[in-house]
């Protein structure tokens, strides 16, 4: 499954979107591409909730951006950075 998504900018984005995603019942394995804002995402996960999990993040479905959503994705990077 392909998951277009905003604000992606960092390393600490990616670990963070993979640390979370890795929770979800059914993910098998996760990619983040950086440079195009895709994740790929493979196993049996409900698309809602990763979507859901995602926009929680900071990192909403590609059209779906504000600024509420651009702040959550840097404290989101921050802390991915961080661990």
């Amino acid at each position: 499954m392909i998951i277009q998504v905003e604000n992606l900018k960092c390393g600490g984005c990616v670990s963070s979107v993979e640390k979370s995603l890795r929770k979800v019942v059914g993910v098998e394995s996760i990619h983040v591409d950086i440079e195009s804002g895709v994740i790929e995402v493979t196993g049996h996960a409900d698309r809602h909730v990763l979507i859901e999990k995602l926009a929680g993040l900071g990192y909403p479905e590609l059209g779906n951006n504000d600024l509420l959503s651009k702040t959550k994705s840097y404290v989101s990077c921050a802390i991915g950075k961080m661990s």
